[in-house]
């Protein structure tokens, strides 16, 4: 199995370079781990304290939890990844199963913070992307996709999105085997990273294109 991270900021356009490569193989090659589903459960709080919580910290996510599912992964053996909603800031009581595959693409903008998990990488990559262009992806996300207004939206990005980026998340573009510049409007970027993955997988012999 090859393991791919790809972190960086919220609103840089991962999701995107994930759904790019994911593409290029047939169906069933490719599984997807994302950070967001290891956040730790808030139902013990208030939906109001829970909305209050930094989500862009790393103490926010239970990262011994998503480095065991790795290695199950690594070693075969599928796992039921947590479901978490970013509505309610809970986990769900239902999991996703995921088998394992030839490639695993782990997702999240802190995943490159944690060395254990970044120990599990073959190839880490940090998708990079201009702040203001950020600021206004995560603006639209939230208001379409979280419930949120733009004032919400804005006060958390000043109090704790930008200042936790700074902190937390880029410093971790120093960990990285490639970066992305553009996000996933970088098309050349995201074909080199491809077929350096494509190259790789053909060294196994158990890899049939």
């Amino acid at each position: 199995m090859l393991v791919i991270g790809i972190g960086g900021g919220t609103g840089s356009g991962k999701t995107t370079v994930v759904e790019k490569i994911v593409e290029e193989f047939p169906e069933g090659e490719v599984t997807i781990l994302s950070h967001d589903s290891y956040y730790y459960d808030n139902s013990d709080i208030s939906l109001e304290e829970r909305r209050k919580k930094n989500f862009d910290h790393p103490g926010s996510i239970e990262f011994d939890l998503m480095v065991d599912h790795v290695k199950d992964l690594k070693a075969g053996r599928p796992i039921r990844e947590p479901v978490y909603s970013m509505i309610t800031c809970t986990r769900s009581e239902e999991t996703r199963l995921v088998e394992p595959r030839h490639v695993l693409l782990i997702e999240g903008i802190l995943c490159l913070a944690d060395k254990a998990l970044r120990d599990q990488m073959d190839i880490k990559v940090f998708v990079d992307c201009a702040s203001d262009v950020r600021l206004s992806r995560v603006i639209r996300r939230d208001i379409e996709q979280r419930g949120r207004d733009v004032f919400h939206v804005l006060k958390r990005y000043e109090e704790t999105v930008r200042p936790s980026h700074i902190q937390f998340i880029e410093p971790t573009k120093q960990f990285a085997d490639i970066i992305v510049p553009q996000g996933g409007k970088n098309q050349v970027a995201i074909n080199i990273l491809t077929n350096y993955i494509k190259q790789s997988l053909l060294k196994h012999d158990s890899y049939v294109r």
